[in-house]
C-alpha cells in the first residue's frame, strides 16, 4: 500500500508542477480535468476523497492503539515500533494525498478562471 501512495503523490506532485508553468502539456491537462469533472465524475472523486478519509482516520486510531500499548508495556516491543512507524507513514502519505488532491482542484479552478477574465478583456479590448 506504501509504495501504491508514494506513486500517487508523485503523479499528484507532477500533475501540480504540469499546472503551474505554461506548456503544452497543459492544455491536455485541463481539459482531462474539465472532462472528469462532468458527468459523474464530482461524485466519484468525493466517494474517493470520502473513502481515503475514513482510512486516514483509522490508520491514526491504528497508531494511536499501538502507542497506548506501547505506554501500558512500559517496554519497548520492536514489533510494535515498526507497526506504528508503517502506519504514521501511511497517514502522512494519505493527508499528503489528499492536500495534493485539492491543491490540484483549486488550481485548474483558478486557471479556468484566469483564461476566462484574460478572454472577456480581450473582446473589451476589440470592442474599443
Amino acid at each position: 500500500m506504501i509504495n501504491l501512495l508514494f506513486t500517487v503523490v508523485f503523479t499528484e506532485m507532477a500533475l501540480i508542477l504540469i499546472l503551474l508553468f505554461r506548456t503544452p502539456v497543459r492544455k491536455l491537462v485541463i481539459m482531462t480535468i474539465d472532462q472528469l469533472k462532468q458527468g459523474k465524475g464530482p461524485l466519484v472523486a468525493k466517494t474517493v476523497a470520502t473513502t481515503l478519509i475514513v482510512v486516514f482516520t483509522s490508520v491514526l486510531h491504528n497508531a494511536l492503539q499501538i502507542r497506548k500499548r506501547l505506554l501500558d508495556a512500559g517496554a519497548v516491543n520492536s514489533a510494535d515500533e515498526v507497526l506504528m512507524v508503517e502506519r504514521i507513514l501511511e497517514a502522512s502519505l494519505l493527508g499528503f494525498s489528499l492536500f495534493l488532491a485539492m491543491m490540484i482542484d483549486r488550481l485548474h479552478c483558478y486557471i479556468k478562471e484566469l483564461l476566462q477574465v484574460r478572454n472577456e478583456l480581450e473582446a473589451v479590448k476589440r470592442l474599443n
